[in-house]
């Protein structure tokens, strides 16, 4: 079998985070009870691997189908014994998010040595790395230790929860491959702008410990186009590429009307016009004005005259053999936006759905969690041949597959998810399944 078959399968994928648990530095059980802190967390990680609308309603299948449901959650995710909704919420409370990186790491290692991240290099060997954060709570009475709050005139606070997304992404390629989401949590500050820069301090530097030597390209929006963030990037060397308005960066387009651009034009097969106007040395801002970066303006004339602008900063050497290149790794960054906000948004991970508040990380412990099912799907949809076969019976949805992995789950007896899945792509004759014993 070979170490893709093996490792990047649902089953090998789910093995690999369970035995992470271990090293995650979880906190002492204080109280006498008979679920260890591996049947939690997979628990926790089966709620949204099986996209159960609800932790309560996973109580209730497992305790409506005690035979069937248990045998699954043992053969399939290793757990001994399911705590109830109420208990689960608890035990993942007490865990601190960032303890839950180590799963996410993991996963990356495997897909280094099964050669899955070598389709995702671009630009000399680079890894293009999109960023942006999103909100996933909202609440003027439910809140925790970590809640942000909006204090609007009225007087009536807002709690909320918003997380700072990462994932590496690829052109010619819609799969993604999420990264440890880093949550925004109530002292990153007041405004958007102050809590995702300091929420990306965090992640960067996190991203930079955990892999010392990978190279990067950070894409992201004109929020992040400001002198601290871009001098961070420089030190952790990443490159990057990010957009710029001429509304929130005005001395460094004033500079640029003075300058004299080089200029590469090309048209495409659909007769759409491309050019590229390159600014080298620019300063970033008056302030700091020895700090430069060069400019890639970006003009796309279609075919029936429709014309649009982008423009960004890199430190990267502008040719007119790489801009293209360069601009298109840029416009990837929506990637983060559409394959996989909108996914965990639209597509059955219900991710703006509470699943439990808490009073200290339960939030941010099942986001992390989420998140972690969305990474092991995203790679068996880019490699798994039985994971990819199974979405097509299922008419090519991902909600569909979602529903047919969740109902034949409660109906049979499963010894592995590679049986579930090719029972449902009908890929081989497989023996059929226990039949329901309740």
């Amino acid at each position: 079998m070979s170490f893709a078959r093996k490792h990047l399968s649902a089953d090998g994928l789910i093995d690999a985070v369970r035995n992470t648990v271990g090293e995650m530095h979880l906190p002492q059980i204080k109280v006498n009870t008979k679920y260890s802190w591996e049947d939690c967390v997979m628990s926790g990680l089966a709620v949204f691997m099986l996209k159960s609308p609800s932790l309560l309603q996973f109580d209730i299948d497992a305790k409506n189908h005690t035979s069937v449901i248990y045998k699954n959650l043992t053969n399939l995710f290793g757990i001994k014994e399911v705590p109830s909704d109420t208990c689960l919420r608890k035990r993942l409370d007490e865990i601190p998010a960032h303890n839950l990186r180590i799963a996410f790491k993991k996963i990356f290692a495997l897909l280094q040595g099964g050669g899955l991240l070598e389709r995702y290099r671009y630009l000399d060997n680079y890894y293009i790395l999109s960023i942006d954060g999103t909100g996933q709570f909202s609440s003027a009475n439910i809140h925790c230790d970590n809640c942000c709050e909006k204090h609007p005139h009225n007087g009536q606070v807002t709690y909320y929860h918003h997380m700072l997304g990462a994932a590496i992404v690829h052109p010619e390629h819609k799969t993604v491959i999420p990264l440890a989401p880093e949550p925004i949590i109530k002292h990153d500050g007041k405004t958007k702008n102050d809590c995702e820069r300091n929420a990306s301090k965090r992640l960067l530097q996190q991203l930079r410990i955990e892999h010392p030597y990978l190279k990067l390209i950070v894409v992201e929006d004109s929020l992040s186009s400001n002198y601290p963030h871009l001098e961070l990037l420089d030190q952790l060397h990443m490159e990057y590429i990010i957009g710029v308005k001429a509304g929130d960066h005005e001395y460094l387009f004033d500079s640029i009307k003075h300058a004299k651009p080089t200029i590469f034009t090309y048209f495409d097969d659909k007769k759409t016009k491309h050019e590229f106007s390159c600014y080298y040395s620019m300063p970033i801002n008056y302030e700091h004005y020895d700090y430069t970066v060069n400019v890639l303006m970006y003009t796309e004339t279609t075919s029936k005259g429709k014309v649009t602008n982008w423009s960004w900063v890199t430190k990267l050497p502008l040719t007119e053999e790489n801009v293209f290149k360069i601009m298109r790794a840029a416009r990837a960054r929506w990637r983060i936006e559409n394959e996989t906000f909108n996914t965990l948004k639209n597509q059955g991970y219900n991710f703006e759905h509470n699943y439990g508040h808490g009073y200290k990380n339960l939030c941010s412990v099942m986001t992390m969690l989420m998140v972690l099912s969305f990474l092991i799907d995203q790679v068996q949809q880019a490699c798994c041949g039985i994971y990819q076969q199974a979405r097509h019976k299922s008419g090519g949805t991902l909600r569909v597959l979602f529903e047919n992995i969740r109902a034949f789950f409660r109906r049979f007896v499963w010894q592995n998810f590679q049986q579930l899945l090719e029972f449902i792509g009908d890929i081989i004759n497989t023996p059929p399944p226990q039949p329901d014993v309740c």
